[in-house]
């Protein structure tokens, strides 16, 4: 479901920025401002009517941009997400009618994940790459390391988001089950309104340089 180069290159980014956007005509600018400050890979939820119309504009104007789909709650959003142009999809939960769609259509994909059965239910499906949600909220990084504990022979890796802030970004950086963070803080949705993108470029800028210390300490 998740093939390894896609999760190296996801591994590289470190973080993935999680965007809302309202106004499609902000989706290359606001995508571009993140790139300029070091971040290529974004999950942009499909929780607004243009979503989908963003995410055909970034895959057109900005192809190096790793672009991935989140909150894809049904098949029909998976295959649209696919046909708009995304990389990969991401879930806040495991439905398995979902996560058989983005199988069937060759949509990499990770679904969300909170106790151990999920986890289970994930790997029986295929998937090794799954979203850790709701992050902090759950126990943060202790959690994490008593969850994944059962299941790091088989290869599964995290991407947790929820209460993930450049404060404690660092720690859950350097944790070896962690495929990449979940970055909500980096496209504040005042900043985007307020097409502050110089703004943004300095959060991208900010998050760039957490990854490379966290991955060099």
């Amino acid at each position: 479901m998740f093939p390894d180069s896609l999760q190296t290159r996801l591994h590289r980014s470190g973080v993935v920025a999680v965007l809302i956007i309202e106004d499609a005509d902000d989706a290359v600018p606001l995508v571009r401002a993140l790139f300029q400050g070091g971040v290529d890979a974004i999950e942009l939820t499909l929780r607004t009517p243009t979503a989908l119309e963003s995410l055909a504009r970034i895959r057109r104007e900005m192809p190096e941009i790793l672009l991935g789909a989140g909150t894809i709650l049904t098949p029909r959003q998976a295959a649209e997400a696919r046909e708009a142009g995304a990389d990969f999809g991401v879930a806040p939960g495991l439905n398995p009618r979902v996560v058989d769609e983005a199988n069937r259509i060759g949509l990499p994909f990770a679904p969300g994940v909170c106790t151990p059965t999920d986890i289970e239910l994930a790997v029986e499906k295929g998937c090794h790459a799954l979203k850790l949600f709701p992050s902090e909220q759950s126990g943060g990084l202790p959690y994490l390391r008593a969850v994944a504990a059962p299941f790091a022979h088989l290869g599964v890796r995290f991407i947790p988001l929820g209460g993930i802030t450049p404060g404690n970004a660092p720690v859950y950086l350097r944790e070896p089950s962690v495929l990449a963070l979940g970055g909500s803080w980096l496209a504040p949705r005042d900043l985007i309104k307020e097409k502050a993108w110089p703004s943004l470029t300095a959060l991208a800028s900010e998050a760039s340089a957490l990854v490379r210390q966290a991955r060099i300490s």
